[in-house]
């Protein structure tokens, strides 16, 4: 990891968007990342805009065509509410610019058939940041290893509701909180198990309740709908030989199990050090990064891969516009899905 001024060659970049989360996290990422900010743009508000790019450096502009004319920038983040991302996203990659886009991709998978047509040879990921997260990239590391066998199952718990009435929401272009936030454990599941095959939902009349989701590896995923006050966040993903569980996107402990005899065992401490659980977690005993929020919950990166792939000249795999396609067909499938099962 290097700093923003360490980096010998950096993509010219402008900011779509400096709202409270543009303002919290986007912009404040940027100092580790091989960008320049060029120029930042808000629609709503100029005075907004120039404030903050009085802040930065940059220029300030209220109409991104009119930025995208005027500076030569050779990426755009896109920050904004997600009924604006298809234009947004559109309007850029027409213009040849690489995009990155906070999520959720839009309102439904239509529109992002729409941007995977405007794309042409440019880099455009999406901001699902728990796909991202270290807790979730040692997760993987552990599926794909051949150490510890085939993941089986996976479960995911998280403060959710689905919305009862999916075709007034579609028809009528509802944000829902299924839509906004429904997409980080969702992330997280086809991250980890690849792609779809199939899905049920199964709700009480509050919306809480259980998706399943059969992966085309075999692997079976439950998506929990938990109620209850935050904070309610952690996955499980298991095998045969290993159980691996995140906590609160700053834990991950590997079970290895441990040799055990019902009738005799008198320990639970086996000797040597190839059983039991081995533990990560976040220390907060320094002023490092590794402990930050940004970098806990994957927003760097998210965004650093973004950088990664427009200089390697490679197309990204998690966060990529057809990924996000076949996360909101999923979380779509489940919306309607009502105790029958939906093939993708």
């Amino acid at each position: 990891m290097s700093y923003q001024r360490e980096f010998s060659h950096r993509l010219r970049a402008g900011l779509v968007g400096i709202g409270s989360h543009a303002y919290r996290n986007i912009l404040p990422v940027m100092n580790f990342l091989p960008v320049q900010l060029v120029a930042v743009c808000n629609r709503s508000n100029i005075e907004l805009a120039q404030l903050t790019a009085a802040q930065y450096g940059c220029k300030s502009y209220q109409k991104p065509e009119e930025m995208y004319e005027k500076e030569n920038l050779d990426c755009v983040f896109i920050c904004v509410s997600p009924e604006a991302h298809p234009s947004l996203v559109i309007q850029a990659l027409q213009t040849g610019l690489h995009v990155w886009v906070e999520k959720p991709a839009a309102m439904n998978s239509e529109q992002i058939l729409q941007m995977i047509e405007a794309r042409q040879d440019q880099v455009a990921l999406v901001g699902y940041k728990k796909a991202f997260m270290p807790a979730v990239t040692k997760s993987r590391e552990v599926i794909q290893s051949e150490k510890y066998g085939n993941l089986e199952s996976m479960l995911a718990v998280y403060p959710m509701k689905m919305p009862q009435n999916w075709t007034e929401v579609i028809q009528k272009g509802i944000r829902t909180d299924w839509l906004n936030n429904g997409c980080h454990p969702l992330s997280v599941m086809l991250a980890t198990g690849g792609s779809v095959q199939s899905v049920v939902s199964v709700q009480n009349e509050t919306g809480h309740g259980a998706n399943i989701i059969k992966f085309k590896n075999g692997a079976i995923g439950t998506f929990y709908l938990a109620s209850g006050p935050q904070p309610i966040e952690e996955y499980h993903f298991y095998s045969q030989k290993w159980h691996l569980h995140i906590d609160d996107s700053s834990k991950v402990t590997l079970q290895r199990g441990i040799p055990f005899v019902y009738e005799r065992a008198t320990s639970f401490t086996a000797p040597g050090d190839d059983c039991g659980a081995v533990v990560w977690k976040v220390q907060n005993c320094k002023a490092s990064l590794d402990n930050q929020a940004a970098f806990v919950q994957g927003m760097y990166q998210e965004m650093i891969e973004f950088c990664n792939c427009i200089l390697e000249k490679r197309k990204p795999d998690i966060g990529s516009l057809e990924f996000a396609l076949e996360l909101t067909k999923t979380a779509e499938a489940l919306a309607v899905s009502n105790g029958n099962e939906i093939k993708l």
